[in-house]
């Protein structure tokens, strides 16, 4: 028995090795010719249930029978393998490994990422329904095509990264009616007129696009998006455009217009948004001294909780009720002027507003007061942010699990004071390079919130960055 253990470890020790080096194949070699006292030895080993149900669907259906018994994570992973449910196939794609993929087809596999394609796309697969192609550069029109004609039954597609996809490609899109998710991040060379007129034209019986994420396109532009948003309907929750950097508050204005049940919206680093487009108003040429008339009404009263919301005077940010995701990094012309008003969303859960020069403390209580059940914050690199303004917005945020004031240089220990004593729940906290903050007080406040897990505090107290360069 000693002996025979020796083995078993020694082998977990090979296996863990193979594995790590991602030599599968040479792994699922050894396993078949020793057996499964050997796999068993694996159970002192850790492994992902995805990794788990891999190596035992090479196993005969005997010894996948057995596997089961070891624990409850390989009884779950057994049974993942026998009915080959719960799995997601990642396949180096070439020319030669279609065979493969099309018996993974018959077979029902409803959930296949392909990696590496040589141009050699899968295609009629009835049954799919989950097809993720992030990444694959030297896919082109012709592979979307395919799958367009093929796979009719997606539900989920991905083509994040695919820097050769074009316009053209596109109109292969409105043959999916069942599509419920699309991912064209990064997509450059896509401008989004085609995709407006499929999204357009084609009636979508239900289940219709609940998720759309367009971030990095760069080509994409306001006409487009107009084109697009009203076909998309009250159906979507979830868009992302983040740096689309040449989109205006045109698109922002259509948002709140058609779009009025997103739960997940991103803008991030769409830099032309200003103040007017998120109020809903006409642009300032327009009506004269606009801007420092907005100024000076959020300078006289900030929004008070208890009194009624303002109508929108258009279509504006506050239409948007349902939110529960809103990213506003670096959109740098936005100030307390809008962010004051329209900022008022009782469901919203995360807030990205890092990167905003002109937010100052007036803007941070008055948000503060509109959004109060944020879990997660993000205000890195807003320098007017003062402890006076914390001091009054801390104690309406007793549900933040992570937050982030990275480089806000004029925040002291007194801020993490305040949130140490408003905010019970936080976890997760970032105070890296603000130099206000030392050491000392950071160690104070982990004391004071031993629930907090990570304290991000690198180069706190005016930390000479030089030296690292």
């Amino acid at each position: 028995m000693r002996s025979s253990w020796r083995l078993e470890k020694g082998s977990q020790h090979l296996l863990k090795l193979w594995i790590q080096a991602g030599l599968k194949a040479s792994a699922l070699m050894y396993l078949g010719s020793r057996g499964l006292p050997v796999l068993t030895a694996l159970k002192y080993l850790v492994f992902s249930p995805q990794m788990l149900t891999y190596i035992l669907s090479f196993l005969p259906l005997s010894d996948q029978k057995e596997a089961s018994l070891v624990s409850r994570a390989w009884y779950c992973a057994a049974q993942n393998a026998l009915r080959e449910t719960n799995v997601r196939y990642n396949i180096p794609v070439s020319s030669a490994s279609l065979s493969a993929i099309k018996s993974l087809g018959l077979r029902g596999i409803s959930c296949i990422s392909l990696t590496n394609l040589d141009g050699s796309p899968a295609s009629h697969q009835p049954g799919l329904t989950s097809l993720d192609l992030s990444g694959c550069s030297e896919l082109t029109d012709g592979a979307l095509l395919a799958v367009s004609r093929g796979l009719q039954h997606l539900r989920h597609l991905s083509l994040r990264k695919l820097q050769r996809l074009t316009d053209a490609g596109c109109t292969a899109l409105g043959a999916l009616h069942e599509l419920q998710s699309l991912d064209m991040a990064e997509c450059c060379l896509v401008s989004g007129r085609e995709l407006a007129q499929v999204l357009g034209s084609v009636r979508r019986a239900p289940p219709a696009l609940t998720s759309l994420r367009l971030a990095y396109c760069s080509s994409l532009k306001d006409a487009s998006v107009l084109s697009m948003i009203p076909a998309l309907g009250p159906s979507l929750k979830v868009l992302d455009l983040s740096s689309c950097v040449a989109l205006t508050n045109q698109t922002v204005q259509a948002i709140c217009t058609y779009l009025i049940h997103l739960s997940v919206l991103r803008l991030a680093w769409c830099k032309e948004l200003q103040d007017w487009g998120l109020l809903g108003l006409k642009e300032p040429s327009e009506e004269p001294g606009l801007s420092s008339q907005l100024h000076q009404e959020v300078e006289n009263q900030a929004p008070d909780p208890q009194e009624p919301k303002p109508d929108p005077q258009g279509p504006s940010l506050l239409m948007l009720q349902t939110l529960q995701e809103l990213d506003l990094t670096a959109c740098c012309k936005l100030t307390d002027a809008s962010l004051a008003k329209v900022l008022q969303f009782p469901q919203l859960r995360q807030l990205s507003l890092s990167l905003l020069p002109a937010l100052t403390d007036t803007g941070l209580v008055a948000v503060a007061r509109g959004c109060p059940s944020l879990e997660r914050l993000a205000l890195s690199h807003c320098s007017h942010l003062s402890d006076e303004g914390w001091a009054q917005a801390a104690r309406f945020w007793p549900r933040l699990q992570h937050l982030n004031l990275s480089s806000c240089s004029q925040l002291t220990e007194q801020t993490l004071d305040t949130i140490g004593q408003a905010c019970k729940q936080l976890r997760v906290l970032d105070v890296a390079m603000c130099p206000g903050i030392n050491m000392a007080a950071v160690r104070h406040f982990q004391a004071q919130l031993p629930q907090v897990t990570c304290i991000q505090s690198r180069f706190v107290g005016g930390a000479d960055l030089t030296l690292t360069l």
